[in-house]
């Protein structure tokens, strides 16, 4: 994982010493009232989610002692990213999750300043005790993680290295390793290690590997080592496949072909962020081999040469002829587009990848701040495809926005706060202020792109605190006697719901009749409010800005009375596709300065006069476009992305990375389900972000070659509720949206579990819908107002499976929220496609063709969208049978699966064993029979009360408002099942009641201890 590291100040209370930090543990403060947990708006029933605050990245995933232990990127003090530390929680059966204390804190220096964040890692049983770390006979668990350096670090500023922790109580408290960091290629992006035992043909052949990224380089670097302390260089492998954004969070792993232990081949995941398939970040993985040093792909696709017909531009010859160029006025460098076509990246620019020959358009020139268009002569559409390669950022044409930035007509109030008969501040104008807002102080000349002339409203130039700044800016009365205002309006946002406010109000007799917040953008965009309703009435405008911290400041600027709407202002990075003036295909890019094929269905367009209009309209982040090579085509021309091999094809399934020791060789998987286009604005709360549903993952032979297949773990369907399952088959669908009738009537819920095979007969598009409301239809141009579902089914003009999530409810928060991502899937022989469903509260996960094609894709409907649809377009289609089962909740108050015997792992004979093991075998150093040499008697230890801020509670108590659980203990070889180590906490084990007065007299003493330190904390303060 990436993001810049930022410097926090140790809270006050986690400076008191080892004492406090255990209390913390042990009597963590009160979150959420109980009986919310699990019943806010989109929290799924059962994808993990911590408690509360941000979470990102899996970390660790190991299995241990019969529990499933998942570490995470966590933010412990808030639900934005930051504060990186390694959040834990722990599962009898990956469905059932139990949210443990704080596992790896962030490092902070004798000031409380943080030094280190935590960032991605793994977790190892390290079996033998290699690293000398165990004590007795307890085999530890290792922790390698990446030190992410802060610039207050006294010796590695800035810089990522690879860190060890420790931990001898089964995962649950860890100490850092006094010599770390323990890999250190003075590097800023060298991150994400994963370690897993290699087993070679012998003692000496044996070692653990570690692969990690280079990240800007687009490498994984493989390690080799003996003692997971002391590691060697062994190789690289990359830049490979998809090389856009930065490569993250790799993985590698040996797996059987089609279950045949005689025939494995190897599998390297890397992720990358952006530059996914769906746009934004994503996973790719290789096939190959590895010997135990080097690791050779199969896979990997050297170059998609370009299509065959008809070449309408190239830009091969220097010039823009045939183009109509409009670069912005005045710009630098002739931007956007500058006086000819590109031959490599432009000034600040990275390098372009991708191109076809040496001359491209780019509209870099002068960086992303000029706008400007070019068109092309007008030219037949004789072929039924047109294809062209584009690159640049993901600003898509959208419907009812304009190019400029040009003021409606009407009448402007106030001049538009510029200098007019003598009046230069906003008291002249009439206007009063109170708190920090001076109406004396007002106008503002600085802050707020798209301003018109020089002067506007900014609450945080208005006042001395700028975000801090807090008052209200009220109008002098006018009357309404248009039916829209318009406005110029950016700056901070701030929800109806917070506690803070931060708006422009339409103040009508002392009440507030209309409110509009800011984007949580610096750029002013026209805003409206429909006033046709309050025509004559006396009115003020108001200006509250009640907020502080960040963005806690709005800018309003050139308000409109009139007749007229204007529209918001466009900010696309497009290739369009025009017919008599109007846009019948779009095309932006994904963030990326690499080029790729995209292509347009242009068949009903034949004969037809059109033109190529490329838009940049962007100033900001990835605010310029690519492309090249426009040619007529008979066929669809294929994207380069496409050819590669991806873990999902959805938008939200990023840093997967499977689980060491997990029982009978089985590789089982997990993502965050998230992306980072727009994972810090997805309208979820007091938490933010979910883990995918655990999957295992196999390799089969299909007509494309080696590739993974995934599929819901098997203790999933222990908590399907088969007798509440209802069935369909042969159900015809005539174009159209129709509810999806069963033996028991319709169909709904908001967690199930839908298998589906559709033949989509003459349908163009045909499938389900689910979370749908009352009225929704799958053309927009029948559904009701505002109604929601999402469509998943098969699109037979593409051949590939989709999730249209458009309409699915919330979409707005994010521009690259809605739109429809689909997969290629080959109908079965019979013409039928099949679909199998996994529907939560905010999600839908799909697998298609036998699991070798899944799309995972965020969804925000409402609570009471619930309907299962059937709709076709385009002609016919059958529901051939289908299933609807409802899925159990098994988070927050679930109850867990009865627990299984718990599966010790089994070692590895050699590098073609079909159950290879994350730990050494029986070759292995320490290790005289292969065992893994847990079983001790002791408990969770104490708090180490190390001073290098490590958390290093080491409770057996619950934390707040999480469910019960349920443990799964490991069973004496005798299969008795008594426990070969206490409960640790929250496993869900009764307690005495002489088991609870030792507790609470125990807590009571922690507790005095910590005020005592507390005490003595703050009396040395004084002091110093």
């Amino acid at each position: 994982m990436h993001r810049t590291t930022t410097r926090r100040r140790l809270p006050r209370l986690l400076r008191t010493g080892a004492a406090a930090t255990l209390i913390l543990g042990l009597c963590a403060a009160p979150g959420l009232a109980e009986e919310t947990i699990g019943s806010e708006p989109y929290r799924p029933g059962y994808h993990y989610t911590p408690e509360q605050n941000w979470m990102n990245d899996p970390n660790g995933l190991v299995h241990h002692d019969g529990l499933y232990h998942q570490y995470y990127q966590y933010n412990p003090e808030g639900n934005d990213w930051g504060n990186m530390s390694w959040g834990h929680a722990t599962s009898p059966d990956l469905m059932t999750w139990t949210e443990q204390p704080l596992a790896i804190a962030q490092t902070f220096d004798e000031d409380g300043e943080s030094i280190e964040d935590i960032f991605s890692g793994s977790v190892v049983v390290d079996h033998g005790n290699t690293s000398g770390l165990g004590t007795g006979d307890e085999d530890p668990l290792i922790a390698l993680y990446t030190s992410a350096y802060t610039d207050r670090h006294p010796e590695h500023a800035g810089k990522q290295a690879q860190s060890l922790a420790y931990s001898v109580d089964g995962g649950y408290t860890w100490e850092k390793h006094e010599g770390n960091p323990v890999l250190d290629r003075d590097s800023p992006d060298f991150r994400d290690p994963k370690a897993f035992w290699y087993e070679g043909d012998s003692a000496e052949t044996s070692h653990w590997v570690m692969v990690a990224v280079e990240a800007v380089d687009h490498q994984v670097v493989v390690y080799t080592s003996d003692d997971l302390l002391s590691w060697e260089f062994a190789s690289d492998f990359g830049p490979a496949n998809a090389v856009d954004g930065i490569w993250e969070c790799p993985d590698l792993f040996e797996l059987p072909v089609d279950g045949d232990p005689d025939e494995t081949r190897w599998v390297m995941i890397v992720n990358l962020n952006p530059g996914s398939v769906a746009g934004g970040s994503g996973g790719q993985y290789f096939v190959g081999d590895f010997d135990g040093e080097t690791f050779t792909a199969d896979n990997i696709v050297d170059e998609v040469p370009a299509p065959e017909g008809d070449v309408l531009w190239d830009f091969e010859d220097g010039t823009y002829s045939g183009w109509e160029v409009t670069n912005g006025e005045g710009a630098e460098e002739d931007g956007p587009f500058g006086a000819a076509p590109a031959t490599g990246p432009v000034s600040g620019q990275q390098t372009v990848t991708g191109v076809e020959g040496d001359g491209f358009v780019n509209s870099f020139h002068g960086g992303d701040g000029p706008i400007g268009t070019m068109e092309s002569e007008p030219f037949t559409v004789e072929r039924d495809h047109l294809g062209f390669l584009i690159g640049g950022g993901n600003n898509p044409h959208r419907e009812g926005t304009r190019p400029d930035n040009d003021p409606p007509s009407g009448t402007l109030l106030w001049n538009g706060f510029e200098e007019a008969d003598g009046t230069v501040t906003l008291e002249d104008m009439g206007w009063t202020g109170t708190g920090d807002l001076a109406a004396a102080d007002s106008p503002s000349s600085e802050g707020g792109e798209f301003a018109i002339g020089d002067k506007r409203i900014n609450t945080w130039e208005g006042g001395p605190e700028g975000d801090d700044n807090v008052g209200t800016l009220t109008s002098p009365a006018f009357t309404i006697d248009g039916d829209h205002l318009n406005m110029l309006v950016g700056g901070g946002e701030r929800s109806q719901d917070s506690e803070q406010t931060l708006e422009v109000q339409l103040v009508v007799d002392d009440e507030v009749v209309r409110r509009q917040t800011g984007p949580e953008d610096g750029a002013l965009n026209w805003r409206h409010w429909d006033l046709s309703d309050l025509q004559g009435r006396t009115a003020q405008l108001r200006v509250v800005d009640e907020a502080t911290g960040g963005w806690g400041h709005l800018t309003l600027d050139h308000v409109v009375m009139g007749d007229e709407v204007a529209l918001p202002r466009g900010n696309e990075t497009t290739v369009n596709l025009v017919v008599d003036g109007e846009v019948v295909r779009t095309a932006t890019g994904a963030d990326s300065e690499g080029l790729d094929w995209r292509s347009w269905d242009v068949s009903e367009l034949e004969g037809e006069q059109a033109s190529i209009r490329i838009v940049d309209n962007g100033r900001g982040e990835w605010g310029h476009v690519l492309a090249d090579h426009f040619v007529a085509t008979d066929a669809p021309v294929v994207s380069a992305l496409e050819s590669y091999d991806w873990m999902d094809w959805g938008r939200d399934y990023y840093a997967t990375v499977s689980y060491s020791d997990a029982p009978d060789g089985k590789r089982i998987t997990t993502g965050w389900m998230n992306n980072w286009l727009y994972a810090g604005d997805v309208p979820a709360t007091p938490w933010r972000s979910a883990m995918t549903l655990p999957r295992e993952v196999s390799l089969t032979r299909t007509a494309e070659g080696v590739e993974l297949q995934h599929a819901p773990v098997e203790q999933a369907a222990g908590f399907l509720v088969e007798e509440s399952r209802q069935d369909v088959a042969d159900l015809s669908v005539a174009e159209g949206t129709f509810a999806l009738e069963t033996s028991e009537g319709g169909a709904d819920g908001d967690m199930l579990q839908i298998d589906l095979r559709i033949d989509p007969g003459t349908a163009e598009r045909a499938g389900i819908v689910v979370r749908a409301s009352e009225g929704f239809t799958a053309d927009p141009a029948t559904s009701a107002e505002d109604a929601q579902g999402t469509l998943v089914g098969y699109d037979a003009g593409t051949g590939t499976a989709f999730v249209d999530r458009s309409r699915s409810g919330e979409v707005d928060f994010h521009e690259a929220f809605p739109g429809q991502v689909g997969a290629p899937v080959t109908p079965e022989e019979d013409g039928t496609v099949t679909l199998s469903l996994w529907v939560d509260r905010s999600s839908v996960e799909v697998f298609g063709q036998d699991g070798t094609r899944t799309l995972t894709e965020l969804i925000f409907p409402e609570a009471d969208s619930q309907q299962v649809l059937a709709f076709a377009e385009g002609g016919e289609a059958t529901i051939v049978e289908a299933s609807v089962t409802p899925v159990e909740r098994t988070v927050f108050g679930a109850e867990p699966a009865e627990p299984t015997e718990p599966t010790e792992p089994t070692e590895p004979t050699g590098p073609t064993d079909e159950t290879p093991s994350d730990g050494p075998g029986a070759s292995g150093p320490g290790s005289d029979d292969g065992t893994d040499g847990t079983g001790s008697d002791g408990g969770a230890s104490d708090s180490t009360g190390s001073d290098d801020g490590t958390n290093s509670t080491g409770s057996d108590s619950a934390a707040p408002g999480a469910s019960s659980g349920g443990g799964d203990v490991t069973g004496d070889e005798d299969g008795s099942g008594s426990p070969s180590t206490p409960p640790h906490a929250r496993e869900g084990l009764a307690m005495t009641g002489a088991d609870v007065a030792a507790t609470v007299v125990t807590v009571i003493a922690l507790v005095a201890a910590g005020w005592a330190l507390t005490a003595i904390a703050r009396a040395r303060s004084r002091r110093l």
